[in-house]
């Protein structure tokens, strides 16, 4: 059996830092460029209230990350789906996909969806 996930990494489709922020907001304002994670967890230029409350009620902690912040094993996992995409990382280190840009894209930028998505991706990994 697979270990259970002990961190919630969610992958951004776009560059940190003050440089790739602001081509993200000048792009997407533009209508070039779209990340559904960055609709999930942010309204306009500030995180949702609505966010942090549901990461607040997770017993796993969650980190947020833009693509040019993610390590060699991050990385590695979101190839398999392309970003953005929401990682489970298992005890034993081990990445795993829980949620692909398919996936988030059908969020509608829904915190509720997301929650629903992320809690039937642990159940199916067995980790919930």
């Amino acid at each position: 059996m697979a270990e259970p996930v002990v961190e919630i990494v969610g992958v951004y489709d776009a560059d940190g830092g003050v440089l790739g922020e602001l081509s993200y907001v000048v792009r997407h304002a533009l209508g070039r460029t779209e990340c559904s994670l960055c609709s999930v967890t942010h309204g306009g230029l500030r995180r949702k209230r609505q966010w942090d409350e549901m990461v607040a009620e997770l017993e796993v902690p969650v980190r947020l990350v833009h693509r040019n912040e993610t390590s060699e094993a991050e990385r590695t996992a979101s190839a398999m789906t392309g970003l953005p995409a929401v990682l489970g990382v298992r005890a034993d280190g081990v990445h795993t996909v829980l949620m692909g840009p398919t996936m988030l894209r059908e969020t509608g930028g829904s915190v509720t969806q997301f929650a629903v998505g992320l809690q039937e991706a642990l159940r199916t990994e067995g980790t919930a």
